[in-house]
């Protein structure tokens, strides 16, 4: 240990907050918080912290930074967004980028209506999520437009439109639009699909019921039995659901499975005591203990959720049990229990979430150990032309069409292949247009016809694959299969009905998606690719927003035009760089002296917020 780095762990204070270790670099290995930093610090140089990456980790460390807090809970949220922030090597990370569907109403208009959104927002609105699949959560809304049949148009329509629409035709909307519903029976029907939503359908039942009778003593007979199909409809749903509680509460479970550094944990939702769905989250390797991950993981797990339970069951005791509770009350507005069952029914949805994670756990080990039979499994369930030992993956990612960029990620004998990973800045489409940006890419890719793949997926369904198959038609290729790998479905009447919310592909000429959950290994190798793609180009589209917001930030500053901005990026080369340049090697670039160096300086040490 350099003197320097024992005089600040001997300063340290006694005091909680968190703490950064970095490496000679400047770059965060490890965040932490403690109640009581010094005792924390001498812990870990001290020989007296067991864990098995303590060594590692001190070899590396060159200095530490504190920021203190008042209390252990404000360092328990800042260690959690310091996290988010720098990722370091050696904390868990909870990966996942994909915004859950919610669904939304807002009370405040006229005519409220139910819509999926991806991202909750404090606008007074209700939101009930997330849904543990995007599925899930449209063949709710499905189901609730069949059974309260609301407006589903926008706001601007409502207003334009005068004579009802073809949903009022097949009796899924009421048509408030042209005054055949008024607002007071049109809201209390939202008022009952809220109840439901919110778990509480005996109630609903029980008041639908009452309406039922009293529509009936009224010789209302058309109401009676527009209810009474209502009723039916909803206890069929219930029907299907299993009931796993008789004490009705709403629960998350938190199964853990756990080989060497690798962790996989399923989450079970329980609602109303029903088994609602559960989530697979992303594989984790940590080779800490398995209590550090989980403190960590139940904080970023609900650092973004809208809707947490009365009661969270969690595997094995966490050291921040009170603080985190204490954090969880105060985000849910109510009441929390945070458990580790010994015994009992709790036990028993622990060992059934468990049992999940250890499932995921071993199907993603056997398709990472055994590509080749993955491959195989391919081939045959897909009736492919070919074996396809080389795969090239597509996706696109946006914002409203803006800094669109497509990724193409590559994998030899079913392992990836950096190599062969391209990125392509999308430059002739206007507007989020994502079949078009798929189209470029593609074309950009394969129009010289050479190193074709044995088998091309695109993220997405039919309509991603038709303009794959579209491009290859125009460039007179015919070597590569084709497919397109789809996140959700909902409800297919052509397959009797049944629903299906896991991934599923579709494949050229075949009206009928293909689902290959009974072959895991071959779903997992599939997933694994084009969750690549879809990292590989999440990863470049944020490099892109950086840099866009870092060339606007250069604009800013007072004195630098378009030819010094221009040289300042050749000649440093890098944004991290620009950002910890001092005044002296400003001046080292071409046209900008002592005073105009020392102004971009202060200039970024001020702005260093906005990068």
């Amino acid at each position: 240990m350099n003197r320097e780095l024992e005089d600040r762990i001997s300063s340290a204070p006694r005091t909680p907050g968190v703490y950064l270790m970095k490496d000679t670099a400047g770059k965060v290995l490890y965040v932490g918080k403690a109640k009581d930093l010094k005792s924390r610090l001498r812990a870990y140089f001290g020989g007296t912290d067991s864990r098995v990456m303590i060594p590692f980790l001190v070899s590396k460390i060159h200095d530490i930074e504190f920021i203190l807090t008042e209390t252990e809970k404000e360092a328990l949220i800042l260690e959690n967004n310091l996290i988010k922030e720098h990722r370091p090597r050696y904390n868990i990370y909870f990966r996942d980028d994909k915004a859950y569907f919610n669904i939304r109403v807002d009370l405040n208009e006229s005519f409220p209506h139910f819509q999926l959104v991806r991202r909750p927002k404090k606008d007074g609105a209700k939101y009930f999520g997330p849904y543990p699949s995007s599925t899930s959560a449209r063949e709710t809304l499905q189901f609730l437009q069949t059974i309260f049949p609301l407006r589903t148009c926008r706001d601007a329509e409502l207003k334009s439109r005068t004579r009802p629409c073809l949903e009022y035709q097949i009796k899924r909307c009421l048509a408030p639009c042209a005054g055949l519903i008024n607002s007071e029976d049109y809201c209390r029907m939202v008022q009952d699909g809220i109840v439901f939503l919110e778990g509480r359908a005996k109630k609903l039942l029980d008041e639908l019921q009452r309406r039922m009778k009293t529509a009936a003593e009224q010789m209302n007979f058309e109401e009676a039995a527009i209810l009474r199909d209502r009723i039916e409809s909803i206890e069929r749903t219930l029907e299907k659901q299993r009931v796993v509680s008789m004490t009705l509460k709403d629960q998350d479970i938190f199964g853990l499975y756990r080989e060497g550094p690798l962790i996989q944990v399923c989450v079970l939702f329980i609602r109303q005591g029903k088994i609602m769905g559960s989530q697979a989250l992303p594989l984790f390797r940590f080779d800490g203990e398995t209590s550090d991950m989980l403190s960590s993981l139940i904080m970023q797990y609900y650092d973004r959720a809208e809707d947490i339970p009365r009661e969270v069951i969690i595997p094995t005791p966490i050291e921040d049990y009170n603080v985190i509770r204490e954090y969880l009350e105060e985000k849910r507005g109510k009441a929390l229990s945070l458990l580790v069952p010994g015994k009992g029914h709790g036990r028993e949805l622990l060992r059934i979430a468990t049992q999940n994670a250890e499932h995921y756990l071993k199907m993603e080990r056997k398709s990472l150990e055994d590509p080749a039979e993955s491959l195989g499994l391919l081939k045959e369930k897909l009736h492919l032309s070919r074996f396809p030992g080389k795969i090239e993956a597509f996706d696109i990612s946006n914002i409203s069409g803006r800094l669109a960029v497509a990724s193409m990620v590559t994998f030899h004998d079913g392992r990836p292949w950096k190599s062969g990973y391209r990125r392509f800045r999308i430059r002739t489409v206007e507007g989020a247009d994502d079949y078009a940006m798929m189209y470029e890419a593609m074309k950009r890719r394969y129009g010289s016809g050479e190193n074709l793949p044995d088998l091309i997926v695109v993220d997405g369904g039919k309509g991603q694959l038709t303009v794959a198959l579209s491009l290859l038609n125009d460039l007179s290729i015919t070597g590569p299969d084709v497919i397109g790998l789809a996140k959700e479905r909902a409800n297919s009447p052509a397959a009797g009905g049944v629903n299906k919310s896991e991934d599923r592909v579709y494949l050229p000429h075949k009206k009928e998606a293909l689902y290959l959950s009974r072959w895991p290994a071959a779903l997992f190798l599939l997933q694994r690719i084009r969750d690549e793609a879809h990292r590989f180009a999440v990863s470049y589209h944020r490099h892109l927003r950086t840099k866009n917001d870092f060339m606007s930030l250069l604009d800013e500053v007072p004195g630098v035009g378009k030819s010094r901005k221009k040289a300042i990026l050749q000649f440093f080369g890098d944004i991290r760089k620009i950002k910890e340049a001092s005044p002296e090697e400003f001046t080292q670039v071409e046209g900008i002296g002592k005073e105009l160096g020392e102004k971009i300086h202060a200039f970024f040490q001020k702005s260093s917020d906005k990068l």
